[in-house]
């Protein structure tokens, strides 16, 4: 879904950088605007590939993944010693440095749901001939995606400015809103997905219709969003759209009637961990990924690579197997030794560069925080190592997918969901996750909430969940586990339980609001 329309009209100060009369005053310039652009089906699916496009650009440096993996116990700040001490923000909880650090989520989020809410209120206009049922499926794939992207602004800055509607002239200067309304909106975007998606599942690259929303991708974000909302606010329902029971409803449905699974080797999800081994993109345990693709363009203009592996990679030059990369995020130790002797997991998710027998030299690499570990989950290899990077940019044609929901995450939010009411199935969740990772049933666990939540933060590391998992168990709990003391002082963080678990907002947007948006407590 790479070839896209731009669709060029007045936008919101939410989206942009920057503003002027000019800006504002100018007519619409591109050859096709909203106003005459949708007529047919084909239309209407160039305006769902744009917003599916807004994908490809959330991540990077400054995006979700890496903000949030670095805010967490599993990594501190990195990159190299002359770089700019931004990433030491998201580690310290320290704002000043660059007050624009949070604004690539900001930013591209709220263009993926100006790209979501043009379409939607276009679908009208369309002509959809003899397949009516079209308009549904478009309908509910872009509801899906503004969800996705409302949920990410919501999981890092608490109160937003929730939007079911592009915004005229005169709402520009909205002010955010309580949780419940923007939940609200959540809730009812992917309830919509989850009752309009048939039951198809696109997880191999052979179907035409790989990489789309499916019911099984709403199904399940509708359990992610149940779980942070109702636990991090301490409410019985999902903003009064989904109940408990529904919540348990949809998450068991994509446990049973998915066709999705478990792969048999934890290694095999990432390339860097299995190389020849690797399962591919489109295996059964990807519920719904970001796709990526190595197009070999080398262009900056496009966005068709990962451009959050090279962040993360060795810094310095290839080493091992390992491609080279900037040595942002490097892993705690902490997290290293939290996996239990003989869970294969840990040397798939993490290099230890003693341990594999590679001279990494800190000093000569400009390293900054080095731990003596790395992600093995989304690191870059080498050409010599299978890499099909080909002629592209090594910055920015990367091409593994990033694993939003993992069959591995349903089984383990069903165990959670489940644990009051079913706990028999609730353990049979539990265990699928622990005897693929100890490949035996020696090291079962009986289901609790406690061991649930250790086992999210060893299956799930590196994937972008456990900030927030910390957090909606509440900030007392977050910060027990974040704060880091050291004789080494830059390896000490402080969690400031005044912040609410929430990040600083991007102090253009304060600016461009006229005073509709304050910043978010703890950190003026």
């Amino acid at each position: 879904m790479k070839k896209y329309i731009k669709i060029f009209a007045v936008s919101t100060l939410l989206v942009l950088s920057a503003c002027s009369d000019d800006f504002l005053e100018n007519t619409p310039y591109t050859d096709k605007v909203a106003e005459n652009f949708y007529k047919t089906p084909k239309d209407a699916f160039q305006g769902l590939v744009a917003v599916y496009d807004a994908l490809q650009q959330e991540d990077g440096f400054g995006g979700f993944l890496l903000t949030s993996e670095i805010a967490s116990d599993n990594c501190f700040g990195g990159f190299g010693t002359a770089d700019p001490e931004t990433v030491l923000g998201w580690d310290r909880f320290t704002y000043g440095i660059d007050l624009e650090m949070n604004n690539p989520v900001w930013k591209n989020c709220y263009k993926g749901i100006y790209k979501a809410n043009i379409l939607l209120e276009n679908l009208d206009k369309v002509n959809w001939g003899s397949d009516p049922s079209l308009k549904t499926r478009y309908e509910a794939e872009a509801k899906f995606l503004r969800a996705h992207f409302h949920f990410e602004l919501a999981r890092m800055f608490g109160n937003i400015v929730a939007l079911d509607h592009t915004l005229t002239a005169s709402e520009l200067n909205l002010p955010r809103v309580e949780p419940e309304i923007t939940y609200a909106l959540i809730a009812s975007d992917l309830k919509f997905a989850s009752d309009n998606l048939n039951n198809d599942n696109y997880s191999q690259p052979a179907n035409v219709n790989y990489g789309r929303i499916t019911k099984w991708a709403a199904e399940s974000y509708l359990a992610k969003a149940f779980l942070f909302y109702t636990d991090y606010y301490k409410k019985p329902d999902l903003a009064g759209v989904v109940t408990k029971a529904q919540a348990v409803t949809y998450v068991n449905d994509v446990v049973n009637n998915s066709g999705h699974g478990l792969i048999a080797d934890f290694s095999h999800l990432w390339l860097a961990a299995s190389l020849a081994n690797y399962a591919g993109e489109g295996n059964t345990e990807m519920v719904w990924a970001v796709r990526y693709n190595g197009s070999g363009k080398g262009d900056w203009n496009l966005h068709e690579g990962n451009r959050f592996q090279v962040n993360i990679a060795p810094r310095g030059g290839d080493i091992g197997v390992y491609g080279t990369g900037w040595g942002g995020a490097p892993v705690t130790k902490k997290l290293y030794d939290a996996y239990e002797n003989g869970d294969t997991r840990r040397d798939a998710t993490i290099i230890d560069y003693v341990g594999e027998g590679l001279n990494f030299d800190p000093i000569a690499r400009e390293q900054r925080q080095y731990t003596g570990y790395s992600w093995k989950k989304y690191c870059r290899i080498t050409i010599a190592a299978g890499s099909t990077l080909g002629a592209g940019d090594f910055q920015i044609d990367n091409y593994e997918d990033y694993a939003v929901i993992r069959f591995a995450d349903v089984l383990l939010m069903a165990a959670e969901l489940n644990l009051d009411s079913n706990a028999g199935f609730a353990q049979i969740c539990l265990n699928k996750v622990r005897e693929r990772a100890f490949k035996d049933t020696a090291h079962n666990l009986p289901v609790t909430l406690p061991v649930i939540m250790n086992e999210r933060r060893l299956e799930l590391a590196l994937e972008g969940s456990r900030y927030f998992d910390l957090i909606r168990q509440g900030t007392a709990v977050a910060k027990a586990a974040i704060d880091n003391t050291n004789s080494d002082p830059q390896f000490n963080v402080t969690f400031r339980i005044e912040t609410l678990g929430w990040f600083p907002l991007p102090q253009s947007q304060i600016l461009l609001s006229n005073g509709a948006i304050s910043q978010n407590p703890g950190w003026n």
